[in-house]
């Protein structure tokens, strides 16, 4: 194994809040504000009353209170046909939920038994509800790569209602013994429900609170992964949309991570029936990172997983689509950075029949892309350890696009390529050029260019290499289609989202 060879990250890729620009920067503006409130059913008597203050009664009436005030929680409000109705009222919740929030933040031994219930009633009560359905102001079908996101409208309360249970599922008191009589099966099956909200705010909260169940309840965790198997079956196979695919891979991959050794059977089954199959979705830049992360966690996990992956993806790699085929190319070199030489032998040929095709790709980033292999040490050394086999299927594609290829710059990274193949085996470089001389000077050949003299050969490819930048030039992959004008508001309520794990704890379980 070369020295060379790189480790994957520790920690999956975070899913993006906002799409394609970073946060901050100028978008065209869109006057109409996207806003949508899933299917609550309001309650009749929402004069609330504001109750005292924790700090205002003595110690033995503060679980009584708790009570109260999580009871109070319960009643819903209207903030989309009427956001000016009750704002009294809808003030006295905010405020109710804010101070819980801190209450069982600071103070120890609050979380007592009757609690249990009652925090679990309040979370189902305002979070599980019917989703609206995806909505699109032209009619078309909702593109989760392209469209405004539609904002929940009753955010206000729902955010506070997502950080205290999360302050509560983080809390020294919190004993999973006693709370897996209420946060259950059906409870988690109903929270993966929510995980096709529109809302980018909330999928980021729902993220951290189902990671923090899978890390607290045991009993729960071959049930979390079947019932996330089936949306990704689902999502696959049937209805080709999901807003929550980035956030629930984000999670498989800190549980990937914590996996035992040896692999079980149904965790590879998942990898090949599962994960591999995500790679054929149009929507796929929308989770792309999380994927190929997941994917690289296994390889890590056990090698012998390689060759079917590398397998699948040459199967499904794009024909037609350039950003998609350059995601590939970003996966396949992570991909290599984590491949046991006596994996890579079994698939190198293929994958170099893939790459031949990608260096003489008409479009200029699917071709830089392939081409930025030769800056990866590691890579290099598996090449130099199979130049015999590797060489041979590269040069021609390397070589006659070192003439045709319309775009300057792929000719210089090119002739780099050919260079470092020189200086990597004379001999075998020397016996392509006349392999390749023979098959042009064959009359029946009249497809490229004819092979000049291999000194001048040699000395262009020398001239030529020198003015490549080996630096690699990050370019981040674009999430977003196309410029269109982004709705102020949404922006701004995605910009100023404290993100849920920034609010909780650090967890290291898996």
């Amino acid at each position: 194994q070369g020295s060379n060879r790189k480790g994957s990250n520790s920690v999956p890729p975070t899913t993006q809040l906002l799409k394609g620009k970073q946060l901050g920067s100028q978008m065209p503006v869109k006057k109409d504000k996207r806003q949508s409130s899933s299917r609550f059913s309001l309650s009749n008597n929402r004069e609330l009353q504001k109750l005292p203050a924790f700090k205002d009664v003595p110690a033995a009436e503060q679980e009584k209170l708790f009570v109260q005030k999580l009871r109070q929680c319960c009643v819903l409000f209207d903030f989309l046909s009427d956001p000016l109705s009750d704002l009294k009222w809808k003030e006295v919740k905010r405020a109710a939920l804010s101070e819980m929030v801190e209450y069982i933040t600071h103070n120890r031994n609050v979380i007592t038994e009757p609690i249990y219930p009652e925090v679990v009633h309040v979370f189902a009560v305002n979070m599980f509800r019917t989703l609206p359905p995806s909505s699109n102001p032209t009619g078309a079908e909702f593109d989760p790569e392209e469209d405004e996101p539609t904002l929940e409208a009753a955010w206000p309360h729902l955010q506070l209602v997502y950080e205290f249970f999360l302050r509560f599922l983080e809390s020294p008191d919190f004993q999973p013994n006693v709370a897996k009589k209420y946060i259950d099966q059906k409870f988690v099956m109903q929270l993966l429900d929510l995980f096709d909200s529109e809302d980018p705010r909330e999928r980021d909260f729902l993220k951290t609170t189902l990671h923090r169940i899978y890390g607290k309840f045991l009993g729960l965790r071959a049930y979390i992964r079947k019932q996330i198997n089936n949306i990704f079956y689902s999502f696959i196979y049937e209805t080709e949309h999901h807003n929550g695919i980035a956030e629930l891979l984000e999670i498989l991959g800190s549980i990937i991570n914590g996996f035992a050794l040896p692999l079980k059977e149904e965790h590879k089954i998942f990898l090949l029936k599962v994960l591999l199959p995500l790679h054929k979705v149009k929507s796929l830049s929308v989770y792309h990172p999380q994927l190929a992360y997941c994917v690289v966690q296994f390889l890590e996990k056990d090698s012998t997983l390689t060759e079917p992956t590398v397998m699948a993806l040459l199967k499904y790699w794009p024909k037609t689509h350039s950003p998609k085929e350059v995601m590939f190319l970003n996966e396949l070199e992570e991909i290599l950075d984590v491949i046991e030489p006596s994996e890579f032998v079994k698939v190198m040929e293929p994958l170099f029949r893939q790459l031949a095709k990608c260096v003489s790709s008409p479009h200029f980033q699917v071709a830089e892309r392939a081409l930025y292999y030769w800056n990866n040490e590691y890579i290099m050394s598996l090449i130099s350890d199979n130049a015999a086999r590797i060489l041979p299927i590269m040069f021609p594609s390397l070589y006659r696009n070192s003439k045709t290829h319309w775009n300057k710059t792929i000719h210089g990274l090119i002739y780099n390529a050919l260079k470092l193949f020189m200086e990597m085996n004379q001999k075998l470089f020397d016996d392509c050029t006349q392999q390749f001389r023979a098959e042009k000077n064959n009359p029946m050949e009249t497809d490229g260019p004819m092979i000049e003299d291999f000194n001048m050969l040699k000395k262009t490819i020398e001239e030529e290499a020198t003015q490549v930048l080996n630096e690699r030039k990050e370019r981040p992959l674009v999430r977003r289609k196309s410029e269109l004008p982004q709705d102020i508001s949404t922006v701004n309520a995605l910009e100023t989202h404290r993100r849920a794990e920034n609010m909780v704890t650090p967890h290291d379980g898996h």
